[in-house]
């Protein structure tokens, strides 16, 4: 059995009985105007942290959400957008689709104004996605990607890339690990499934964003997840999980390289009103600007009277670029 194989048949006995914190941390359920997310979708809420931004759900957006889960996320992107097929929902797991499905018409009784017909679900792998290039402006997964390995997670990534519209975003939310991983761990297969040894660092995991073409990257958030403690698993030291909630947008790369937000800021505290770089950067005194790390590094030899802070881990819009 391949461990895809041993992902599936572990998501198919989730589905078959729900399993509260079965791979993921609890975190919070969204709460909106009109919103009521049924138990069972909570329940069955396997992800790492959120992909649902009002900020990125203007304009009646086409959604796709690989990796359905109970159909909780499913249900707050429907909720943004209320059009017939306005998202789409995407597993290899028949057991996980009819699970949503029949959560949907729960949803249903509990929100008057949703509609299973607002989501349609299809069967198919995220490394070939029945769906149709450059059709789609947000794409998303929730705690699916860290279980692939190397070059599966490439071939994940460039299928998010090849269906997403020009400007659309793919938003994540993932495990990551800055430790290494001995290879017991790493080859043992249920934990793989589970989210806990298919971590990688966040600069690896960036690269392959940025190498299937993505120009703008963005850290959203970044929080602790798991332990892996030599007591439980076989390691000879703690090994620390973070879960990391990403961006990544498909604008053309800049001839200098990606714009990876960390969320880093600038702030000029010279004799000027602002400070203008001539490079498209004005940094009005004492102000701070939201600027990616390779605006960081080039301010910092712009000027003494720059102060560059330190990664904050979070970013949440305008700035530099």
């Amino acid at each position: 059995m391949s461990y895809l194989e041993a992902t599936n048949d572990l998501y198919k006995q989730a589905a078959l009985t729900p399993d509260v914190g079965l791979c993921c941390t609890t975190n919070p359920v969204w709460q909106l105007p009109g919103l009521t997310i049924p138990t069972i979708m909570q329940e069955m809420n396997y992800g790492c942290g959120s992909t649902v931004s009002a900020s990125d759900l203007v304009n009646n957006p086409k959604v796709l959400y690989v990796g359905v889960g109970g159909g909780m996320e499913l249900l707050q992107f429907a909720y943004f957008s209320r059009q017939k097929g306005g998202v789409i929902g995407v597993d290899v797991v028949d057991e996980m689709l009819e699970a949503s499905r029949r959560n949907f018409k729960i949803a249903e009784k509990e929100n008057p104004w949703f509609n299973s017909n607002f989501v349609s679900l299809k069967k198919g792998s995220a490394l070939d996605l029945p769906i149709e290039n450059e059709s789609i402006d947000v794409a998303a997964q929730n705690c699916l990607f860290n279980i692939f390995k190397a070059e599966d997670l490439k071939k994940a990534v460039k299928e998010m890339y090849r269906v997403l519209k020009p400007h659309g975003r793919l938003v994540m939310s993932d495990p990551v690990c800055e430790q290494p991983m001995n290879e017991v761990l790493r080859n043992d297969d249920r934990l793989r499934a589970l989210c806990l040894s298919g971590s990688i660092p966040i600069k690896e995991y960036v690269k392959v964003l940025t190498d299937a073409g993505f120009g703008t990257i963005e850290i959203r958030a970044r929080k602790s997840y798991r332990v892996l403690s030599p007591n439980h698993y076989p390691t000879d030291e703690l090994i620390h999980i973070e879960s990391i909630e990403i961006a990544a947008i498909k604008d053309p790369m800049p001839e200098d390289g990606p714009c990876v937000f960390t969320g880093k800021t600038a702030i000029y505290y010279g004799g000027e009103p602002y400070l203008d770089d001539k490079k498209g950067h004005i940094l009005v005194q004492n102000q701070p600007l939201a600027v990616c790390d390779k605006t960081a590094a080039a301010l910092a030899k712009v000027s003494e009277d720059i102060h560059i802070s330190e990664s904050s881990w979070h970013y949440d819009g305008g700035g530099c670029c």
